[in-house]
């Protein structure tokens, strides 16, 4: 008779226990619901667009409330952010914002030189009619904003020039490389927009980019784009030693 009882009741036991194993796949499940998808590029968006000055103390628990998240998923996000040079972790202290000096910033602008040269001769090898129109009209922005003057409304023009002509260029893996590079150098570029006449020189070389790309000549177009990264890796030269 025990036995019997022990053989009856094992099958219940088995029952709870998948029950309860269900009940715990919900509720992860409903918890990951909550969770931000990535909270890496979230943090990540909140440093490109300036949200934390540089060298400020990144909070993991003003983080998680900030963003939704748990602090096991902040904590891991400041680790990818730290390998992506955008935050950097002091041993007993936490983490911070790195600071980028010019030294550096010359050198990631050397880097997109090539690369956003090579995605410059991609687009004008694969853009549409559509896109060039869409081009031609984000150029006239671009015109119109530095003539009134707005440079915060150029600055933001001028970022999605760049991220549109790596969109039609079609080169997956330049965008994951400048994506990063971009985050890193955000804060030097809007720098440089301040600096009196820089936008002028500027808008003259991405229009320049527009021409090739929409001309469908894709030497012309890596020559304006290398050209345009010649003359800010000069600007960045002229702002003199320091950092952002």
């Amino acid at each position: 008779m025990p036995r019997g009882r022990a053989a009856r009741t094992e099958p219940a036991r088995i029952e709870r226990s998948g029950a309860n194993e269900v009940v715990a796949q919900r509720t992860r499940h409903d918890h990951d619901a909550t969770v931000p998808p990535d909270v890496t590029a979230a943090i990540r968006e909140a440093i490109v667009r300036g949200e934390f000055a540089p060298n400020q103390r990144l909070v993991e628990s003003d983080l998680a409330e900030q963003f939704g998240a748990g602090r096991g998923g902040v904590r891991t996000a400041l680790v990818e952010l730290a390998h992506e040079g955008l935050v950097e972790r002091i041993q007993n202290r936490g983490a911070r914002v790195r600071a980028v000096t010019v030294a550096e910033a010359i050198e990631i602008s050397e880097v997109r030189m090539v690369v956003e040269g090579l995605c410059a001769a991609k687009a004008a090898e694969a853009v549409t009619d559509a896109e060039i129109a869409e081009l031609r009209t984000l150029g006239e922005a671009m015109r119109t904003a530095v003539a009134s003057g707005n440079v915060l409304e150029y600055s933001e023009l001028n970022q999605t020039l760049h991220r549109r002509v790596i969109e039609i260029s079609g080169q997956g893996t330049a965008a994951d490389v400048l994506e990063r590079l971009r985050a890193k150098n955000v804060r030097h570029q809007f720098r440089l927009a301040l600096v009196p006449g820089r936008p002028s020189v500027s808008v003259t070389e991405h229009l320049a980019i527009v021409d090739g790309i929409c001309a469908r000549d894709p030497t012309r177009a890596e020559h304006a784009a290398r050209g345009h990264l010649v003359s800010v890796i000069e600007a960045l030269r002229a702002t003199g030693p320091g950092s952002v």
